[in-house]
């Protein structure tokens, strides 16, 4: 009887651990009028004034302005707190309190207005900030630095306030191409989907760099093995996880492919199966990719091409986690850089960087293609987009 007791409280346990994670990972829920708030990170050069949103109804599609969230400099890339209380953004400076240092800032998050009001601002112990994500849980926040090329942790404390780093890791080395990895730079990290581990992509090493998690103190620690080795000049990007977590893919921003792994839960190691090309065969002039992200279904990818301005679409065999390249789509400007699916899934918004604002696509449900719906959030120097739900 003892026995029975004890099993069903473990079981019950455990499952309340795994709903934890399970709604971390998963699109944030639509209010009750099913409207989104969309919050749009920029570079503060020109009439850009730092974070922008919007409202969007996926159900009709409608966008309505809503404007400046909040005043930042160099807000290039957000990311919003599983609650959906909270925001931060790194801001991609070379200088923050006489230190050689970018920075992260923390806001609130009016659930009826959608502005920010600023908490804190800490160091992120290294210059150009340009990736930040939290954990699953909430617990820390996760930093890459490109052009020190670093990672670092806060802990995120309830009122959303970050601590001062909880960790800092300096990467070491260099790369094959003199003009662009002569040493470091860290460009994205994010957490594996039972948030044991943080995949680290260093743009200048050409590695995948693997760090064990313990988010409840915001600690990283290298993995054993520390690192997957890309193939030379390379310059991994950004990385993502497909829904099953069995398998992993780089966007490859010197060499415009994206690289497709088979991943190993229980140890944290990526094993290379497949690198394709993100541009027509035809394309003969320069281009460059940026993000990368993997349908919920697990049915799609996409990645983007600037200089081509394009997204790449492939479709992924959900049994091997291969790739086969499925044509590009126009984003309608210049230099896509962050995109993002809403949480319906219906929609897919590109952050044309250089020109052209944010441009809104309707996604294909059955083959994944895209089309232009016509409608553009005109924001000027857009980076990154991300959704959460509105209030009433």
């Amino acid at each position: 009887m003892n026995f029975i007791w004890h099993s069903s409280l473990l079981l019950s346990a455990l499952a309340l651990a795994m709903a934890s994670v399970t709604s971390a990972n998963a699109a944030p829920k639509l209010s009750g009028n099913g409207e989104l708030f969309v919050y749009i990170g920029t570079y503060t050069r020109g009439d850009s004034k730092g974070i922008y949103v919007y409202r969007f109804d996926p159900k009709t599609g409608k966008l309505t302005k809503v404007g400046l969230a909040a005043e930042s400099v160099n807000p290039s890339f957000v990311a919003i707190h599983p609650n959906n209380r909270f925001l931060y953004a790194v801001n991609e400076i070379d200088d923050f309190q006489g230190q050689k240092s970018g920075s992260v800032t923390s806001f609130s998050i009016d659930p009826k207005t959608g502005t920010l009001t600023k908490l804190n601002a800490v160091s992120s112990k290294g210059s150009g900030p340009c990736y930040v994500r939290t954990d699953n849980t909430g617990k820390t926040l996760l930093v890459a630095n490109y052009g020190s090329g670093s990672v670092a942790a806060m802990q995120i404390k309830d009122n959303g306030e970050l601590t001062e780093a909880t960790s800092f890791i300096q990467h070491t080395g260099s790369g094959a191409d003199p003009a662009r990895q002569k040493g470091p730079h860290g460009h994205s990290i994010n957490p594996s989907p039972d948030n044991r581990f943080a995949i680290a992509a260093d743009l200048g090493l050409d590695e995948l760099l693997v760090y064990k998690l313990d988010a409840a103190k915001g600690l990283l620690t290298p993995n054993d093995p520390p690192f997957t080795k890309l193939p030379p000049a390379s310059g991994p990007r950004h990385f993502a996880f497909a829904p099953s977590g069995n398998f992993g893919y780089v966007i490859n921003e010197m060499k415009s492919t994206v690289t497709a792994f088979s991943y190993d839960k229980s140890k944290g190691t990526l094993k290379e199966t497949q690198s394709v090309s993100t541009l027509p065969a035809d394309f003969k002039g320069r281009s460059s990719t940026a993000e990368v992200q993997v349908h919920p279904s697990g049915k799609f990818l996409y990645g983007s091409n600037r200089g081509h301005d394009s997204i790449a679409i492939f479709t992924v065999d959900q049994k091997t986690g291969m790739l086969t390249a499925d044509g590009n789509v126009s984003t309608q400007g210049k230099t896509p850089r962050n995109f993002r699916m809403d949480p319906s899934c219906k929609y897919l918004f590109a952050a044309n960087q250089d020109a052209g604002g944010v441009v809104v696509f309707k996604i294909d449900e059955k083959t994944g293609n895209l089309t232009p719906t016509g409608d553009k959030l005109d924001i000027p120097f857009p980076v990154c987009v991300k959704f959460m739900p509105a209030g009433k």
